[in-house]
């Protein structure tokens, strides 16, 4: 396993089959992968299965190509009891260019469960930077969001 037990990155080339009749790949295409890269994250790191919670802030800013490189980036950002916040960003490169650009930045809520899919508690998440001591900030920050717009609008999450 290379590096912290609390990251992740994934590369994949983007094939003829993932795309739209543009050349650009799917958006669905590229949910999937976050989906499972945020998998990926949050099991390694709870050491369990775990299913998606939640799905936050979304945003396609440039289209991914065809033959371009794409790149996610994972990270455990915070730990509740049983969640996690995985913060994902995803770079693509053009191969023949070597140019590299950030098309995505999302965060997906992940909670560990056992064997009989009940919620599992995982262990806390020990920022060692001040750049994850940040991302966790930010990620209470809108861990507090949610909770005050779940109350706001009498919803349950």
């Amino acid at each position: 396993m290379n590096g912290p037990s609390h990251q992740l990155s994934m590369t994949v080339l983007m094939t003829p089959d993932t795309a739209n009749f543009a050349g650009n790949v799917h958006g669905g295409t590229i949910l999937k992968l976050l989906d499972q890269v945020a998998y990926a994250c949050a099991s390694r790191y709870a050491g369990s299965y775990v299913v998606t919670l939640s799905v936050d802030q979304v945003m396609f800013r440039h289209p991914i190509q065809v033959g371009q490189l794409v790149t996610f980036l994972a990270s455990i950002n915070y730990t509740g009891t049983s969640s996690m916040e995985v913060g994902i960003k995803v770079l693509a490169e053009t191969i023949r260019t070597r140019e590299v650009k950030h098309v995505n930045s999302c965060f997906f809520t992940m909670v560990a469960v056992d064997d009989d899919r009940r919620p599992l508690q995982v262990r806390p998440l020990q920022p060692s930077n001040p750049d994850e001591a940040r991302r966790q900030a930010a990620a209470v920050a809108r861990r507090d969001m949610r909770r005050f717009l779940e109350q706001s609008t009498g919803q349950q999450s």
